[in-house]
Order: C-alpha cells, then structure tokens, then sequence
C-alpha cells in the first residue's frame, strides 16, 4: 500500500497552550532543556515554581503537546508532557491534529533515527546548532491511518520498554558499586575512617589532553577517524558510539593523537556544572577515536588504582569539591584546569584495599559487558523497527 504523508506544519503546528498563567504566585511546573535525558526525552527532575520565576523567554503547554528541542538535535530531546507547565522557548510545542496524528506516533517518528541524522544536517549556528524551523514545518511526515499509527506505537512502546529495563539493569551495577565504595572507604570529604589526605598530585603522574578535530554530525564508520564527545563519558561509563567522524577524514602531519586505551581513566574538563569532573573507564583499546581538548587521560602512579579515582571523583561531595573550582563566564561550560585538579585534597587510602575494590569492579565488569551487549542488540532492533515502521514495511 502506497504510504501518504503530510507536512509536519500541516498536522503538527506550533501552538502554545490557550491558558495562560496569570496568578504571578501559582506553582507550576518549569522545564529547561538540562532537565531532559537525551535519546529518550525522559524528563530527569520536574522542577515546580512560583509563576514570577518563569522568565519571558517561556510559553506555557499542555498535555496535548509534544515538546521539540530545536537547539542541538542529535541530543534527541522531545517530549511528552503529561501535565500543564511551562517552557523554555528552546523547546517547541507541537501541537497534533488528534484527527490525523497520534500524539506518541509523532514522538516516536521524532526520536527515531532516520530523523535524526536527517534533521541534524538541518541546523544553524557552530557553537549552539539550531534547527532551521522554515525546514522543519516542511518535512514531510509518514501518515497511515490513525489506526496503523497506534499500531505502530504498540509495538515501539513495547520495544523502547525492553531498552529501559536493560538501562536499570546497568544502572543497577553502578549503584551496587557506589555502595560498595561508601562502605570500603566511607564518605570521602568527611573521612571519618581517617584516611590519609594528600592533594590529587601525589597520586597522579600524567594528565594528557587531546586535539579537537573538526567533526560531522555522524560518528565514524569502520577505516575513519573519530574525536570523542564530551558525552562518551557524562554517563560515568564510556561510550565509543559518542565520536564524530574527522571531517575530510585526514590528520594532519605530525599531530600527536591521545587514543583511549582498556584501563585508561578519562575526565571531563569542560562541561556545565552538573557534568564538569565526569569520568569513565575504558574498557578495550580504540585505534581509531582519539580525545578532544575537553577531555583528558589521567594516568595514575603507584599511591592511586584508576578504579579507586574513578568511583572517588563520582561522590557527590567529591564532586561539589571539584566543580567549586571550575570557572567560565557561562553556565552553560566551566572548566577546571589542570593545576586546580591536581591541587583538590583527596583521600588516600592503603593501595591493598584499593586493589580489593578494583577486583570486586572487574569481576562485576564481565556482567556489565554482556549487559552493554545486550543494549546494543535491543538498540539494533529498536532501530530496525523504527526505520520498518516508518518505511511502511512494519
């Protein structure tokens, strides 16, 4: 069957919710774009506040809406309200013709990737990427009939389920982990198992920063060079797939490149306040990804295990430590300088319990490797039914 399709500005046009918020002391629910999860559109904190503090760069929305990120969208961030508020104008309130377009079809044709790739070619602006609007209400959309489209949803509901239970999975690991941290070497600011405290020098012997190629909008593919993103490490665990493909694919002659290799330890310099200081450990050599300027390997010496330093920095009070010492003019990226690092007062425990830490981290890593598997084969499907679904081959 022949498959019809509309212009997203025909069936989804842009419209603020009706209601306005005159009462100046309501509470009422706020959202900016660092509150929502990239890839998923999951909203992480709802943030609820007096009206006044709205600001004017705002409009209000409803649970009709589906909220579109214009600003940076290969971060991928739409979604569906399911209650009043207001937002940032950096999210766009598409409003679907409930008599052509299912309200989650239409998030989820949002989020698949097809679109994505598609629309993050469509954008202005190096610094702050923004989608051209004028292109965007031009798109046209796959449109079945209402009845096809809740199908669809059914069944990519049903898929993007078995994604999320597979993300607890590993978010599980990670708190198991930080448990075992706090009991092996309690609250690391407090100290109250009196540890010795010497500055972060002490135990870090190197710290290499890497080289920002010019990058596209899509990673690199088998025989191209990739720059990480900032992103392969906010999460606390690496993520190879977070590169850009070196545009023009060349190097330039005698440029020495910082590649991620298996135990490496890398930290984000550069980043807002609430992901400034992330890091991750690698798991396997990359040859063909190398490190920004914006991130760094930390080569640690004998008084420090990388696993140990990891887990250290990720403690929430460890970080305010840490993020107290970034500076920038934006919140939007601080950045904490190498000195700055190297003289935060850290916790020094014996190496002989580091090691028993590091050993409970690799032994419950082989579980964790297998759970990364079997994300990456529930993404590959997801991603299979999506493109199916909207190719009308579902």
């Amino acid at each position: 069957m022949k498959m019809a399709y509309a212009k997203l500005g025909d069936v989804a046009p842009s419209s603020s919710m009706r209601k306005n918020f005159n009462d100046c002391a309501q509470i009422v629910w706020q959202l900016n774009l660092d509150q929502i999860e990239p890839q998923t559109g999951r909203v992480l904190t709802k943030v609820r506040l007096p009206v006044s503090q709205a600001g004017s760069s705002t409009h209000s929305f409803g649970p009709e809406h589906i909220l579109y990120s214009k600003l940076r969208p290969y971060l991928n961030k739409v979604v569906i309200p399911e209650e009043e508020g207001i937002a940032t104008t950096e999210l766009v309130p598409l409003l679907p013709n409930p008599k052509r377009l299912d309200r989650r079809y239409l998030a989820h044709y949002l989020r698949s990737e097809q679109f994505v790739f598609w629309i993050s070619n469509q954008v202005a602006g190096a610094k702050m990427p923004r989608v051209s609007m004028r292109v965007f209400w031009e798109h046209k959309i796959p449109l079945p009939s209402l009845l096809e489209q809740r199908r669809i949803v059914t069944i990519l509901d049903r898929a993007e389920s078995l994604l999320q239970k597979n993300k607890q999975a590993n978010e599980l690991v990670c708190q198991f982990l930080y448990g075992v941290f706090l009991d092996m070497f309690g609250e690391p600011v407090a100290n109250k198992k009196k540890w010795v405290e010497l500055p972060l020098e002490q135990g870090i012997s190197l710290i290499e920063s890497g080289w920002s190629a010019k990058g596209s909008n899509v990673p690199a593919t088998q025989g191209q060079f990739g720059v990480l993103k900032i992103s392969s490490v906010t999460s606390g665990i690496f993520r190879a797939t977070e590169n850009k493909a070196v545009e023009g694919g060349a190097i330039p002659l005698g440029k020495k490149l910082v590649f991620p290799n298996a135990g490496d330890l890398l930290f984000s310099r550069a980043n807002t306040r609430e992901l400034v200081a992330a890091t991750a450990l690698v798991n396997e050599d990359y040859d063909h990804l190398f490190l920004p300027d914006k991130l760094w390997k930390i080569h640690t010496n004998e008084k420090l295990l990388p696993e140990f330093l990891h887990y250290l920095v990720q403690q929430p009070r460890m970080r305010d430590r840490l993020t107290s010492k970034a500076t920038g003019t934006s919140g939007s990226m601080l950045n904490i300088s190498k000195k700055k690092l190297l003289d935060t007062s850290a916790i020094f425990p014996p190496l002989p319990i580091q090691r028993r830490f590091a050993d409970i981290y690799s032994r419950t890593r082989s579980f964790t490797l297998k759970q990364r598997a079997a994300n990456i084969e529930a993404n590959d499907l997801f991603n299979s039914l999506s493109q199916g679904a909207f190719n009308g081959q579902l």
